[in-house]
């Protein structure tokens, strides 16, 4: 059964605008998909200078961050407990019945719900980092774990205030403050790593302690940016909470229950691929040790480039799956509530087409130019490289479920969006070791990608059925669009191999020239076909009109 909004006086069937809605949810989506990729190429720019200053404790000390950071996550996920994404999606409920006075008092009755989560969080967080099942038997992680556990009294607050602007359709905020705070964080590394392991001549494992503490930093630079921006909006928001129908009476108690409520299943989808990362923590070494003739730090070493030197590159392409989520909940939600069936098709149907126009060439794309794109930002290493193209392919299954039960969850499918995770889990689950066996570092990755599509096939399952999601409509987007990727991916190959046969690409500048020349010549190759076709106009709409001109296309 679909699980109704909580308020009965929901307002009637109204005609809704689609082009409008569409218009939103693309510029919902510009904002959103700048801030989190250019946040994530400054994350992993920094590798450069950051990993160059390690020195040759560069894969021991990636591999001791990464460690830190994927229980971090799970803390984090666990202390924000999916309330900011369910904060948008009331408060966009809210304001879809004139009732902008009730979502505006879920914001500020949840602010001291995440505030407690924080604390909470940061106090279990620092206490378990001793215990061996925890730290698996490494001290030196110890310090880590607690260095994390102060940025969760932050950032918890700092989310809830991106969700709230989000319920508004306002996605600057969030870019904004998702900038900064990466900025911030990034400036602290790079300075602290520098002192520390060039100035200081100190060991590396005090340099990751300060890495890892950046995220605290960081977080008070995002949180600054919404707190300004919240203040500038003021007026704004005030004027709105006055002209409020005012026909819903909701207690304060029934408000915070309802949100709790919509977050449980916001933290088991969000924290999906923190869990699957989780998973691969704890079984790749114990697997590897038992089953293969590999050294410690041989294993460390597998782990520390799937799951962080790679992880961090293929995270840059999924930042763009996660902004499209963050602006389609919200419209879904409204849509939804004002029970517009056919507008809930269409705008489902429209985020799937955006997230194929844009996925699919990147994913390949970055599977492409895997070579100088590794040598640029750490090092050459063969096996990296080749983990790298195919953690581009992976991006593609990880993306599309973020994505899918975002909208399962915008249409109050939340049962079901956790059902359909929990499965796709216990599929990787019975895979992950016979594969890392097998396949070492490419082991957990492949897992990753059969279990995620097994929940991914279950949910485009239910929206065709109980959606009437046009299928027709979106195979055929999607033939154009792979047609296109697929030829933007032979032309990115075959720019490598030439430049691979004539230059030693072992060397950074080289390759970081032929991974300009490479990429941009694909991005080209791609974007032409698309205008050509008149395949943008569609997915995007008629503002694309303009570039196609500029660019002198018939």
């Amino acid at each position: 059964m679909v699980e109704k909004p909580t308020d009965e006086n929901a307002s009637q069937p109204v005609t809704t605008n689609h082009p409008s809605a569409k218009e939103k949810m693309l510029r919902g989506s510009a904002w959103m998909t700048a801030g989190s990729v250019f946040s994530r190429i400054l994350g992993a720019i920094y590798i450069i200078p950051w990993y160059t200053w390690l020195g040759k404790d560069s894969l021991a000390g990636n591999a001791l961050y990464t460690k830190g950071y994927t229980l971090y996550s799970v803390f984090l996920m666990i202390s924000i407990a999916g309330i900011p994404s369910a904060v948008a999606k009331q408060v966009a409920h809210y304001n879809a019945q004139n009732e902008y006075a009730v979502g505006q008092r879920l914001f500020k009755k949840s602010l001291l719900v995440m505030l407690a989560f924080g604390v909470i969080g940061a106090t279990v967080m620092w206490l378990i980092a001793p215990l061996s099942f925890i730290s698996l038997g490494e001290k030196d992680v110890i310090p880590v774990f607690r260095s994390l556990a102060v940025a969760l009294i932050v950032i918890p607050v700092m989310s809830l205030t991106r969700g709230f602007f989000q319920g508004y359709q306002d996605m600057f905020p969030s870019a904004l403050s998702q900038l900064i705070e990466q900025l911030v964080r990034i400036i602290y590394m790079l300075v602290t790593m520098y002192l520390i392991m060039q100035i200081l001549h100190g060991n590396y494992q005090l340099a990751i302690i300060h890495s890892t503490l950046a995220a605290f930093v960081g977080a008070l630079g995002g949180l600054s940016i919404l707190i300004w921006y919240y203040w500038r909006k003021h007026a704004e928001l005030r004027a709105l909470a006055l002209q409020s129908a005012g026909k819903l009476q909701v207690k304060d108690s029934k408000i915070i229950y309802d949100m709790l409520a919509q977050s449980v299943p916001f933290v088991l989808i969000g924290a999906s691929t923190t869990l699957y990362n989780q998973l691969d923590y704890f079984t790749f070494k114990p697997t590897l040790t038992r089953f293969s003739n590999d050294s410690l730090r041989t294993i460390n070493d597998l782990y520390a480039i799937f799951a962080g030197n790679d992880n961090k590159l293929i995270m840059i392409i999924v930042a763009l799956a996660s902004a499209m989520a963050a602006t389609a909940v919200p419209l879904l939600s409204a849509a939804y509530t004002k029970k517009d069936q056919q507008g809930v098709a269409d705008q489902i149907a429209d985020a799937l087409e955006l997230f194929m126009i844009i996925m699919l060439p990147c994913s390949l794309g970055m599977a492409a130019v895997a070579k100088p794109l590794y040598i640029v930002f750490y090092q050459y290493n063969f096996t990296g490289i080749f983990v790298l193209s195919f953690s581009a392919y992976i991006a593609l299954p990880i993306g599309l479920f973020i994505v899918l039960s975002s909208l399962l969850q915008g249409i109050y499918q939340n049962k079901r969006a956790v059902q359909y995770f929990l499965v796709g889990f216990l599929i990787k689950l019975l895979v992950q070791v016979p594969l890392t066996i097998c396949l070492k570092a490419f082991g957990p990755l492949l897992a990753t990608g059969i279990g995620l599509m097994v929940s991914n096939i279950l949910m485009l399952r239910y929206f065709y059925f109980a959606c009437h999601l046009d299928l027709n409509r979106l195979l055929g987007r999607f033939n154009q669009i792979l047609i296109f990727s697929l030829l933007t991916f032979l032309v990115a190959l075959v720019v490598i191999f030439i430049a691979s046969q004539m230059l030693d690409l072992e060397f950074r500048l080289i390759s970081f020239v032929v991974l300009v020349l490479a990429a941009g010549l694909g991005a080209f190759v791609y974007l032409y076909c698309c205008l050509k076709s008149r395949l943008a106009d569609q997915v995007i709409g008629r503002r694309v009109a303009g570039l196609r001109k500029i660019l002198h296309i018939k």
